[in-house]
C-alpha cells in the first residue's frame, strides 16, 4: 500500500517516473535523475529478483509434489529444473504481452481460482464450524494485533520470530516494488481514500477468510475427524501437505488440480 501510493501519487499528480526513485523527490529534488535515483531503482530490482526467487523456489517444490501426488511424476532436481524453465518461459510470454493482456489476465485468473477453491473448501467442509471460527478469529486478531505486533519474544526465547515473522517480513518487503507498481498501474483514477481503503481492507478480509477456511478445516480434520495422516504429511514434507489436505474433501483430485494450477499461474 505504501509503495503503490508513493508511485501513484508522484507519477499521476506530479508527472514523475513510475519508479521507486520518485519517492525521494521531496528530499533530493532533480537529483533523482542522477546516480541517487539509479541506485534506488537498482536496489528495487534486486529486491524484486530475490522476492520472486523465493516464491519460485517454494512454488516449484509445491508443483513437483503436486504433480507427484496427482500423476506420479517423480520428485527430483531435474523435474524441478524443468518446472523452473517452464514457469520462466510462461512468465516471459506474460510480460511480453503487457500489463493489460498478460499480467492482468493471469492475476484475474489466479484470483478467480483462489475464490473458487476457498468457496469449495467452505461448502464441502464443516461449513458452520468454519463460519463460527471466522468470527472468532477476526475478534482474536483485532484484540491481539497490538501485542502481537510488538512481541519480540524477549522473555520467552523462540525460533518463531525468525522462521516466520522476520522471514515473511523480508519476503513481502522484497515484493513491495513489483506489487506496488502493479497496484499503482491498475489504480489510476481512484482517490487516495478509495485506494487506501481498497488496498488495506480487501486483502486483509480475504486473507482472514482464506486462513480460517483452510487452517480451521485442517484443525477440524485432526481434532474432530481423526485424520492423523494430515499432521504426518506436514511433518514429512510441507510442500505436499496442501494436496494431502485437499484430498480429504469430496472431489479431492479436482481441488488439488485447481490448487496446482493456482501455484503455476502465481
Amino acid at each position: 500500500a505504501i509503495v503503490a501510493l508513493i508511485l501513484a501519487f508522484f507519477s499521476y499528480r506530479h508527472n514523475l517516473p513510475l519508479s521507486m526513485r520518485s519517492a525521494l523527490y521531496p528530499i533530493v529534488g532533480e537529483k533523482i535523475y542522477g546516480p541517487i535515483g539509479h541506485t534506488v531503482d537498482v536496489f528495487a530490482v534486486i529486491g524484486t529478483v530475490f522476492g520472486i526467487a523465493v516464491s519460485l523456489g517454494l512454488g516449484v517444490l509445491q508443483m513437483n509434489t503436486g504433480l507427484n501426488f496427482l500423476f506420479g511424476i517423480s520428485v527430483d532436481v531435474m523435474t524441478q529444473i524443468l518446472l523452473i524453465i517452464g514457469v520462466l518461459g510462461l512468465a516471459a510470454v506474460s510480460v511480453a504481452t503487457g500489463l493489460e493482456k498478460g499480467i492482468r489476465r493471469l492475476s484475474e485468473l489466479n484470483m478467480s481460482l483462489a475464490v473458487l477453491l476457498m468457496l469449495l473448501v467452505l461448502v464441502l467442509g464443516s461449513t458452520l464450524f468454519l463460519l463460527q471460527t471466522l468470527i472468532q478469529n477476526v475478534g482474536a486478531y483485532l484484540s491481539d494485533i497490538v501485542s502481537a505486533t510488538f512481541n519480540l519474544y524477549a522473555y520467552q526465547k523462540s525460533t518463531w520470530i525468525g522462521g516466520w515473522t522476520i522471514f515473511y517480513w523480508a519476503w513481502w518487503l522484497a515484493w513491495a516494488p513489483f506489487v506496488g507498481m502493479f497496484i499503482a498501474r491498475v489504480s489510476r483514477g481512484r482517490t487516495i481514500r478509495q485506494f487506501v481503503t481498497g488496498v488495506l481492507f480487501i486483502p486483509v478480509g480475504f486473507s482472514m477468510m482464506w486462513f480460517t477456511f483452510f487452517g480451521n478445516s485442517a484443525i477440524d480434520m485432526i481434532l474432530n475427524q481423526g485424520v492423523t495422516s494430515l499432521g504426518e504429511a506436514v511433518s514429512n514434507d510441507v510442500a505436499i501437505s496442501l494436496f494431502v489436505f485437499l484430498n480429504q474433501f469430496p472431489y479431492g483430485a479436482v481441488l488439488s488440480g485447481i490448487a496446482l494450477v493456482m501455484v503455476v499461474v502465481f
